[in-house]
């Protein structure tokens, strides 16, 4: 049996802002949804996985929840990862945008590099890039406990 991410939903406080975020920010593509979906929402395309947002206003749920906290900064949180070949562009594209990263860039230790930023809500989004580089001195990922 073989199992994939087909998509994932998110609740967005602000529909167009986190349209924007999605699709002129990182770049993903925005696809049609069901024409019998009444409610706020619009998805996005990433190879044959979606990110799905729907609008706070039309469902009971809040959205960004929980916050990441202090645990963002080893990747110890809810977030979506997306793999991309070019990190360093990445973050010359999100300063661009006024976008800090959270977290990294930063070795994950088993040859990828990492950085970890907040959409419009406070998803966290990670970019990651494999590299040649050894990554056997990268830092311990403590858990974090209250």
């Amino acid at each position: 049996m073989t199992m994939r991410l087909q998509h994932c939903g998110l609740v967005v406080s602000e529909l167009e802002r986190s349209r924007l975020f999605y699709g002129e920010v990182l770049g993903l593509e925005e696809v049609p949804r069901p024409a019998n979906f009444a409610f706020g929402g619009a998805w996005f395309a990433l190879d044959d996985t979606e990110i799905h947002l729907i609008s706070e206003a039309d469902t009971t749920g809040r959205a960004g929840q929980p916050l990441p906290g202090p645990g963002i900064a080893g990747g110890l949180v809810t977030h979506l990862a997306l793999e991309v070949d070019d990190l360093p562009a990445w973050v010359e594209r999100l300063a661009a945008r006024g976008i800090a990263p959270a977290a990294g860039p930063m070795p994950r230790g088993d040859g990828f590099d990492q950085l970890f930023v907040l959409d419009p809500d406070r998803y966290v989004i990670e970019l990651f890039e494999r590299t040649d580089e050894d990554q056997t001195d990268a830092p311990a990922r403590e858990p974090i406990r209250a």
